[in-house]
């Protein structure tokens, strides 16, 4: 042990920390200008070997994206995503060494009226990025986010997936793009502009009371997550491309690992932060600057002068306790810079998961999340913290004996069945033909449009569930989430009606 007298005869050596002054370590002759680690330094030109080497080999070793296909780069004008357009501007350039084979395009989501932002500072924002997309020479949208109000329901169906192809079929591919492009040469690409359209101001209105109506910052910044996601598919699916690339880092990813774990998002991991997501079947999302830590991207776009635009968003100047997304970046970011292998530890968790497959077929579409499109996690067994979560949450909503408190359990326990009334105008059948289900006298089937909370619960994953319980009212949702939320309800009381007459699966 120690001791306060104790005398030290021997020098102290100071430990030798990575320095700019050392060699590169790939090439062992230029000095280093950059150290991504301890030890990993790099010169100039071998990094920027480095970082094109690590997004073409994620593309190759995934071969998800198939040459001659149309891949729309979702930009949001921050670091990752503008990295990520620089990755193939220069992989589809003449001189460069192993060429991207696909046809890309451009979608910026201008979410200015979701946070609050003037028309002035958004129309800055939109000149400065088309400055930066029409030096690709990329064929671009502008998208506000005001238009999720008017998608259509066919958002929430999941389209019929495309085939899964054989390593073989990538290579016939691969060959016979290579030859159709030796004898036609490469087609001069257009480029088409997509001007942002003229927003209403009473759409931005219904847009900020939708995000303001949840309490909480953690359930706005999930609903503004998904509203995005589903605005940039149905820009992918109108615009003719199969396949949806994200600028998400591996650090952004490690933050969304763990916020998804408290967010009750546990089924969805593999989804969520995997490299390839095809939860809506014909679009399929790629992530592939999934290997890069946001210091390799700040380094890169420093040293080779990639433009990027700041856009405030919700979280912009919050504390860390303000919502559990920000708590958990705060948390993450200062562990890294004490523990450097944070990060990567987290990453490389994830990418050992896989989705669960029940069955060998794709799930059916009615067993999907209405929001997020995942599989519903709440098919569970009755010993389980999801039931007894929701038996807990039953009992605190019962009122006294006193009052009318025999209701509520049953009203809690299963769906809301409508009321028995009248049809209350026309009815939902065609050619004035009575509706089934007001013969019977269960009320016709098109009324009661908005369905309450409580129904909606019953169509929705439980991390989604959490997110529809913090709105103060769900008729602020868009109409075609609403559309779809009746829509399966009444199929869902159809197939109840009918059980007796259908197959079971096993059943051949």
């Amino acid at each position: 042990m120690c001791q306060v007298d104790e005398d030290y005869h021997e020098q102290l050596q100071l430990a030798e920390g990575p320095s700019v002054s050392k060699k590169c370590v790939k090439c062992k002759e230029a000095p280093a200008a950059v150290i991504i680690r301890a030890g990993d330094t790099f010169c100039r030109g071998c990094f920027q070997e480095y970082f094109i080497h690590k997004f073409r080999a994620m593309l190759g070793k995934n071969r998800v994206i198939f040459p001659g296909e149309k891949v729309l780069l979702a930009v949001s004008g921050g670091p990752s995503s503008c990295s990520m357009l620089r990755q193939v501007q220069e992989g589809l350039s003449q001189n460069a060494h192993k060429k991207l084979r696909f046809f890309p395009g451009i979608v910026f989501i201008d979410e200015g009226g979701a946070v609050g932002r003037s028309l002035e500072e958004r129309q800055r924002t939109l000149a400065e990025l088309q400055a930066v997309f029409k030096a690709t020479g990329f064929p671009f949208h502008m998208v506000p986010l005001e238009q999720v109000l008017d998608l259509p329901s066919s958002v929430l169906a999941a389209a019929p997936a495309l085939s899964v192809q054989a390593a073989s079929a990538y290579k016939a591919a691969v060959d016979h793009f290579v030859q159709s492009d030796s004898r036609s040469g490469a087609p001069p690409r257009q480029q088409e502009e997509t001007s942002l359209p003229r927003v209403q101001d009473s759409q931005r209105q219904l847009l900020q009371q939708l995000i303001g109506s949840a309490r909480t910052l953690t359930a706005r910044e999930d609903l503004l997550n998904t509203l995005r996601q589903h605005l940039l598919v149905h820009t992918a699916r109108t615009e003719g491309y199969s396949k949806l690339m994200l600028g998400d880092n591996c650090t952004r990813l490690a933050v969304k690992l763990l916020s998804s774990i408290s967010l009750g998002r546990g089924a969805q991991l593999a989804q969520d932060t995997g490299f390839s997501d095809s939860r809506y079947g014909d679009t399929i999302l790629v992530r592939p600057m999934r290997d890069y830590s946001a210091k390799e991207i700040a380094y890169y776009n420093h040293m080779f002068s990639v433009p990027s635009v700041f856009i405030p968003g919700l979280d912009t100047k919050t504390t860390d306790k303000s919502s559990i997304q920000r708590l958990t970046e705060s948390f993450v970011t200062k562990l890294q810079t004490d523990f450097p292998s944070t990060v990567s530890t987290i990453y490389r968790t994830s990418e050992k998961l896989q989705p669960a497959c029940r069955s060998s077929s794709a799930p059916d579409p009615w067993d999907r999340c209405l929001l997020c499109m995942c599989a519903l996690d709440t098919a569970v067994e009755k010993a389980s913290a999801f039931k007894a979560t929701l038996i807990s949450e039953q009992l605190s909503q019962t009122k006294s004996p006193g009052g009318s408190g025999a209701e509520t359990p049953q009203q809690n326990s299963a769906p809301v069945e409508p009321e028995s009334a009248a049809p209350s105008g026309g009815c939902c059948s065609s050619g004035g033909e009575d509706c089934v289900k007001a013969a019977s006298g269960g009320g016709c089937c098109s009324s009661a449009k908005v369905p309450e909370t409580g129904d909606l619960k019953t169509l929705l994953c439980y991390s989604c569930k959490l997110t529809i319980k913090d709105m103060s009212s769900v008729e602020r949702l868009p109409q075609y989430i609403l559309s779809e939320a009746h829509r399966r309800q009444r199929r869902s009381q159809m197939r109840e009606e009918i059980s007796e007459f259908l197959l079971e699966d096993e059943d051949d």
